[in-house]
């Protein structure tokens, strides 16, 4: 099968990102916990001012600077994630109204998590380079030889627990992201990846 021509899988790539923020900014309104990077996010946010989707960027453009000591090269769609995500973020966290009813929050949380993992499909499937935070995942990975579970868990619970000394958003959406994300997205990903290649090491986008 051919590989679509790069036109449609920019298309593919940025509806993914704006979908991704659109997931994580429905998240974060419904306050009932989030994924360890919000999380970090949301601290920073707490103890800053700073809007949280912008940190978000910025967390992210950090993350790709340390991508210089692991060799690793961004592709267009991890220059992309970092401009984006974030910017979609704090505009649906500023536009869409903080429900109060908890019969409210949880399903918010539900519907960002399920299209979280969808827009993760539609972006990682247009094979155009993966987050920032990915990157750090795997090269790490390559460059210290260790599993790629074990840096992926280093680094997500450091993450985690830095955000939850900050002030933030932890809760028991923490707890259902940490387990639900990985199943949904590898459910989702194999029906909207246009380009096969090798497996991924990591269950989201960013």
């Amino acid at each position: 099968m051919r590989s679509p021509l790069p036109a449609a899988r920019l298309v593919r790539l940025l509806v993914g990102l704006v979908l991704y923020g659109v997931a994580e900014g429905f998240m974060v309104a419904a306050h009932v916990g989030v994924g360890p990077w919000s999380v970090l996010a949301t601290g920073l946010a707490r103890q800053t001012g700073v809007g949280i989707g912008w940190l978000t960027n910025l967390i992210g453009i950090v993350v790709l600077l340390l991508w210089i000591p692991l060799r690793q090269k961004p592709g267009v769609g991890t220059v992309l994630n970092v401009l984006i995500v974030g910017t979609v973020i704090e505009a649906t966290v500023d536009l869409l109204p903080a429900p109060e009813l908890l019969l409210v929050r949880v399903p918010l949380f539900a519907a960002g998590m399920v299209l979280l993992a969808v827009a993760s499909g539609i972006y990682l499937g247009a094979a155009l380079g993966p987050g920032p935070r990915d990157g750090l995942m795997t090269g790490l990975h390559a460059r210290t030889g260790r599993p790629l579970w074990l840096c992926r868990t280093v680094v997500e619970v450091s993450v985690l627990v830095l955000g939850w000394l900050l002030g933030g958003n932890v809760g028991v959406g923490t707890v259902v992201f940490a387990f639900g994300i990985g199943p949904l997205v590898g459910w989702v990903l194999p029906r909207l990846t246009v380009v096969r290649r090798a497996p991924l090491a990591v269950a989201t986008a960013r």
